[in-house]
């Protein structure tokens, strides 16, 4: 009996912990924490009712995922605007993905095609935004969004590379979020769909030409100090 209680504190804790982390990485994405704003662990503690313990563990994980930083004694912050990581992060993907794509459409299968045109059909219906989630982009289209971009690279059939994909893809959630706020113009959903079909042509060059363009489009977005 008190090795059950013993055993159930550490993963109530942890059940805790995950919770307080879901809810700050969605406040976070969903724009309710400005670019640059601090993020402070007593005040976060306080609105959520659990220990500073928890709140800290919580801010490492999103700062693990590049969704805020840890300022040197200045605690906690979500990052700014003009941070150049996102250049940094956009050039990196810039040069990973358009390979990996590549093998793809070398590589994949008729299976794989099915995958890309489900994918694409979901991403095309799903809203972009939603009026009780903010200015950003909802959290089903971003999930759309990601499986998409995802599914194009998983005919490369090497694990390794579609985990290089998803680190990178956290990493530049922020930046894409909000240069969908800084350029609402943009006609994401046509360049969507010509990337889907280059891919699906099995025509490699158009399609990294396509994705080039597609990932340098949000960094230019995020370079612009208007």
């Amino acid at each position: 009996m008190t090795r059950t209680a013993h055993t159930s504190a550490p993963a109530g804790k942890q059940m805790l912990s995950e919770q307080v982390y879901a809810h700050l990485r969605d406040a976070i994405l969903r724009g309710d924490h400005a670019p640059g704003d601090p993020l402070k662990p007593q005040d976060l503690a306080k609105e959520q009712g659990v220990s500073l313990a928890v709140v800290r563990e919580a801010l490492v994980r999103v700062v693990g995922e590049g969704l805020a930083d840890r300022l040197p004694n200045r605690g906690f912050a979500v990052p700014a605007f003009s941070d150049r990581r996102w250049q940094e992060i956009a050039e990196a993907r810039r040069t990973v993905e358009p390979v990996v794509l590549r093998m793809s459409i070398e590589r994949g299968d008729v299976d794989w095609e099915a995958r890309v045109r489900a994918a694409h059909h979901r991403l095309a219906r799903t809203p972009a935004y939603l009026p009780e989630e903010g200015e950003y982009y909802s959290s089903a289209w971003s999930e759309a969004h990601r499986i998409f971009h995802r599914t194009l690279l998983e005919g490369c059939g090497n694990p390794v590379l579609l985990q290089t994909f998803d680190r990178l893809w956290t990493a530049s959630e922020l930046a894409r979020r909000w240069s969908a706020h800084r350029n609402p113009g943009r006609d994401g959903a046509l360049e969507h769909r010509r990337l889907e079909k280059a891919a699906l042509a099995r025509d490699a060059d158009a399609a990294t030409e396509l994705l080039i363009r597609h990932l340098t489009r949000t960094a230019d977005v995020m370079a612009d100090p208007v």
